[in-house]
């Protein structure tokens, strides 16, 4: 029985001109918990592309894709939660950030957000409040991630009770550090409360002229990393392509004392990283160095992707013989070790990809299941819950077999 695809909701919100009318789709007619080889072939090629032909290689797709595959009123258990998100790549075993291990890290800034399945360690139950009796887990006292806590600045507590909130960090599922990055996320709504819609507002309360978003109360929010690379101006597409990210050593660890942007989209640089001296013991071999641009492994484009709370240095490499030297960024390539201008550059680069005119920001239903290219989308926790309100969501991502692919030399020539 082939697949049926319809394309997902737009929220008002969504620039008609800008935003990508493929970004998603609704999957019909079949249970992700019970694909044939032959379905799931079907929903790796929509996930990846949009246009017709098989995995891998074809040469007649398109070049568009849908990042987001939703499944409605899915019955899902953590075993073949696990096990579709592990067909997007069969050798990978373990979560993306390593089994039983965030947990056990507290120093993470992970730790409070992730509670592990005990029989199915690749799953993760995330929410918020108290869950009893579930899978394993005897209890468990679930937490919602918060701008409150990470933030340099919070909403006030007027405008909070007006329903104003905030992106908490616009992230890739990655650990960044011995582990690669995931190929793909499944998310599984299993208890979801309902209340009214909240705000997001872009800067702080004292600056009238910001961004301001409407989104449904805790929704997840997603943006394309190829949209982001697409809309950036020549001399930043250039940069783009010749750069990579150097990450720190246990980045979750790192990054925990310090505070974000209001925007989510990266740290407030004061040095209140902790020290590497301090972090867990760690290697050098294992620091992960990836480009900013990741290649879609079947239509070529390339897709801005890079968790800037974790970036530590950029790498940028000359531009290739012959291209044009006139407004080039470090035209002859250079080693950024400066932590403020390695997060000045990612957040003039990232910043008009998150416009409210490109989010996508999903209102999620009992028994969602969304599946989404890690290595196409950038998203965030948004928003914020009561303490009696209870939310219970499986999370799973493996870290992958491979590294992502960045631009080839070609690539680089076309965009330098």
């Amino acid at each position: 029985m082939a697949i049926e695809l319809a394309p997902i909701p737009l929220p008002a919100t969504a620039s008609r001109t800008e935003f990508d009318p493929d970004f998603g789709r609704e999957v019909k007619g079949v249970k992700p918990g019970e694909l044939t080889p032959e379905q799931f072939k079907e929903i790796e090629t929509a996930l990846y592309t949009v246009g017709p032909g098989s995995l891998p290689g074809a040469l007649d797709l398109c070049t568009s894709q849908h990042g987001i595959l939703l499944f409605r009123d899915a019955a899902l258990t953590p075993e073949q939660q696990y096990a579709l998100t592990k067909a997007f790549d069969p050798e990978a075993e373990s979560y993306g950030h390593g089994n039983n291990k965030t947990q056990s890290t507290k120093k993470s800034i992970l730790h409070p957000d992730l509670k592990t399945i005990p029989r199915v360690p690749q799953v993760q139950l995330i929410g918020n409040g108290m869950v009893y009796n579930h899978e394993g887990l005897e209890s468990a006292a679930l937490k919602h991630p918060s701008h409150t806590t990470f933030h340099k600045t919070r909403v006030s507590p007027e405008n909070e009770a007006l329903g104003i909130t905030r992106f908490y960090r616009w992230h890739i599922d990655a650990a960044l550090y011995d582990y690669n990055p995931p190929r793909a996320t499944t998310l599984y709504g299993i208890t979801v409360p309902g209340g009214d819609r909240q705000t997001v507002r872009y800067s702080d309360d004292d600056d009238p002229s910001g961004e301001i978003l409407s989104v449904p109360l805790g929704t997840t929010a997603f943006v394309s990393g190829k949209k982001m690379f697409q809309i950036l101006p020549p001399e930043l597409k250039s940069l783009a392509v010749r750069t990579s990210v150097r990450y720190a050593p246990h980045p979750y660890v790192w990054m925990a004392p310090a505070r974000a942007k209001s925007d989510g989209l990266g740290i407030v640089n004061e040095g209140l990283e902790l020290p590497l001296s301090e972090l867990p013991e760690w290697e050098q071999s294992k620091i992960k160095t990836l480009p900013i641009l990741w290649k879609n492994p079947v239509t070529g484009e390339l897709h801005f992707q890079v968790h800037p709370c974790g970036a530590q240095e950029l790498i940028v490499k000359p531009l290739p013989l012959g291209a044009s030297r006139e407004g080039a960024l470090y035209p002859d390539g250079e080693h950024i070790k400066d932590l403020g201008k390695v997060r000045e550059l990612l957040h003039s680069m990232q910043r008009p990809g998150i416009a409210p005119g490109l989010v996508y920001p999903h209102d999620w239903k009992e028994r969602d299941l969304v599946l989404f290219h890690n290595r196409g989308l950038l998203h965030t926790v948004v928003g914020a819950f009561k303490p009696d309100q209870v939310r219970a969501f499986h999370q799973c991502n493996l870290a992958a077999s491979d590294v992502p692919a960045g631009p080839t030399e070609q690539d680089i020539i076309a965009w330098a």
